[in-house]
């Protein structure tokens, strides 16, 4: 049995089994499957005083021959590692958390929704020693656990121009953990984007400290068009995204130049009012455009006539075809998942 391609809501709906791991004595043990369930914590445990706790996203997509396949899980379990060791949480082995991701799709199979939908997978990493005196100490012990659900778009509405606001005051968060894929640093991002949504209609807010562009508080920011695609450079501020790699890979596979550079504001208006595009990249988001840009004193810039334009429906297409399996998986980025 497949589930059809109107999957639920994007993260609300949940597989029966997740995979979990626990540490003794700061090494992890062998994973399980179990009932996805309420946790059990104690109350002084790490990571609910000190915010010790990283997590990863990633998708396994079915195929149009119905085999299902998870999308660059290797860099993925390399981030989470990343993040784990700058949070100075124990680091889970690359096997232990690959194994898991795949026991995980393995077990939840007839779950993965037909294309566009698809399994989001959630490996989850929380400090979880028990000491409220250790807030100048880290999480000696651990636990991991992967969790599925199947999704559909991230945004409403599907493939649509996004309005972002600009907000040249606010970091998304602190500079040395950018790159760390923790909760705190979409806590920053909260307020802020819920006022620009509130007051401003917005779908997200981009961030542009002392107009240095940097990300929205979920995806990373691309400009694009028929030569070139440039992105703010990863100087440890920015998150790595696996779906931005992979679109500069495809982008550099059609013949185009990439670059990765510093952005200003001014960088990215003149491009825009040369006719340029804009998109945003992500894990749930895939490549959604980016139609407007907007200021809280009114102004208002537009990418591509505020429309869809040709290149991100492109490259869009060319990632999206590698997921289901139209299109020939040249980087080896795929990796099936049978029964």
């Amino acid at each position: 049995m497949t589930v059809s391609s109107a999957a639920p809501a994007f993260g609300t709906v949940f597989a029966p089994t997740m995979a979990v791991a626990t540490t003794v004595d700061g090494a992890f043990g062998a994973a399980k499957l179990v009932e996805t369930d309420d946790l059990r914590l104690h109350p002084a445990a790490h990571v609910l005083h000190y915010g010790s706790a990283c997590f990863e996203g990633l998708k396994a997509h079915r195929g149009e021959d119905g085999t299902v396949r998870v999308f660059r899980a290797d860099r993925h379990v390399e981030r989470m590692q990343r993040s784990a060791e700058l949070l100075h949480l124990p680091v889970p082995p690359a096997d232990l958390l690959h194994g898991m991701l795949l026991d995980v799709v393995r077990d939840n199979l007839e779950l993965v929704p037909d294309p566009p939908g698809s399994l989001y997978l959630r490996p989850v990493l929380l400090g979880t020693l028990a000491n409220i005196g250790a807030a100048a100490a880290p999480s000696s012990e651990a636990l991991l656990y992967v969790l599925a659900s199947p999704v559909g778009d991230y945004f409403a509405g599907g493939l649509r121009p996004l309005r972002l606001l600009v907000q040249e005051d606010l970091p998304r968060t602190t500079p040395q953990f950018g790159q760390v894929k923790s909760g705190a640093n979409y806590a920053m991002a909260l307020g802020p984007t819920l006022r620009a949504k509130a007051d401003h209609g917005v779908d997200q807010v981009l961030f542009a400290p002392d107009g240095k562009v940097t990300e929205t508080g979920a995806a990373n920011l691309l400009l694009l068009d028929e030569q070139r695609v440039v992105t703010p450079e990863l100087d440890g501020s920015l998150l790595p995204g696996v779906t931005r790699d992979s679109i500069l890979q495809l982008a550099r596979d059609s013949g185009r130049r990439v670059e990765e550079r510093q952005l200003t504001l001014d960088d990215v208006v003149a491009w825009a009012e040369a006719g340029g595009e804009a998109a945003l990249s992500g894990t749930a988001a895939v490549l959604a455009p980016v139609g407007e840009l907007v200021w809280e004193d009114g102004r208002t810039v537009a990418f591509a006539g505020g429309e869809v334009g040709p290149t991100v429906v492109e490259l869009r297409e060319a990632l999206t075809s590698v997921h289901r399996g139209s299109a020939e998986d040249v980087h080896g980025w795929l990796e099936p998942v049978t029964s």
